[in-house]
């Protein structure tokens, strides 16, 4: 049996990257899986190559329609939500003074209003079932500063707080806890679709010298999920091959040569 054998779970972004990796897994352990996502296509296709253990459903994480009508089709076709995954997010790039307050809007919009909204959606459900656990995904940006990305790491250090306080008034019945991604080979972390040596250059100072896989994301999204971490709540989780840890002095012991 799976860790997730018998739950239902809910990811968002699941149309591909960590979303469908995330999806995949968890529904290898067991769990049925609603896809979720706004990209129709790849969405059905990772619904389809998992199997009957997923259906697809559209959901644009801005919407609080949107999450009222997929959670509500989840408990009338699978019985219940057991399980959150705010997986769904985008990024932006710009200096400090170059930022556009549209954009900024739409970060905040699909990366911290789509995870609350969400949240709001399935605490009545897991409430009232008994049991449920949140994943709300970071970053390693939102454990640090990066320069370039100003937007985003607002909205990813917003989740790391609003983790904190939903584990607060959700428990004891709902934990919530963050997991923070490092570099991840997806479409959003690697967008120039770099290989071998190109790619792992990127990642000279980071204790393990490479970029992370979407799987080895999900499976810690799983353990999560689970309840084999069922005393933690409120918690952060760094998945990010050491990068929070801190930078390299060259010259210092350890540095890389």
């Amino acid at each position: 049996m799976g860790r997730l054998q018998g739950k239902v779970a809910i990811v968002t972004g699941g149309a591909q990257g960590m979303g469908a990796a995330t999806a995949r897994v968890m529904a290898a352990e067991g769990a049925r899986v609603v896809v979720a996502d706004v990209a129709d296509d790849q969405g059905r296709s990772v619904a389809s190559d998992i199997g009957e253990a997923a259906r697809y459903k559209r959901l644009d994480v801005t919407s609080e329609g949107d999450w009222r009508e997929v959670v509500s089709a989840t408990v009338r076709e699978l019985g219940t939500v057991d399980i959150l995954v705010n997986n769904a997010g985008i990024q932006y790039f710009a200096g400090v003074e170059d930022v556009e307050s549209d954009r900024i809007a739409t970060i905040l919009a699909v990366n911290v209003m789509g995870p609350m909204l969400g949240v709001k959606a399935v605490a009545p459900v897991m409430r009232d079932a008994g049991s449920g656990v949140v994943v709300n995904i970071s970053s390693v940006d939102g454990l640090r500063g990066v320069n370039g990305l100003s937007a985003y790491v607002a909205s990813k250090w917003a989740i790391r707080g609003i983790t904190k306080a939903q584990a607060l008034e959700l428990g004891p019945t709902i934990r919530v806890c963050s997991v923070h991604p490092g570099g991840v080979d997806t479409r959003l972390g690697n967008p120039a679709g770099e290989t071998g040596a190109d790619l792992e250059r990127h990642y000279h100072n980071v204790p393990l010298r490479r970029i992370g896989l979407p799987d080895e994301i999900a499976r810690v999204t799983a353990f999560v999920a689970s309840d084999e971490a069922s005393y933690m709540t409120g918690a952060e989780l760094a998945v990010d091959g050491g990068w929070a840890s801190g930078i390299y002095h060259a010259g210092l012991p350890g540095a890389p040569v």
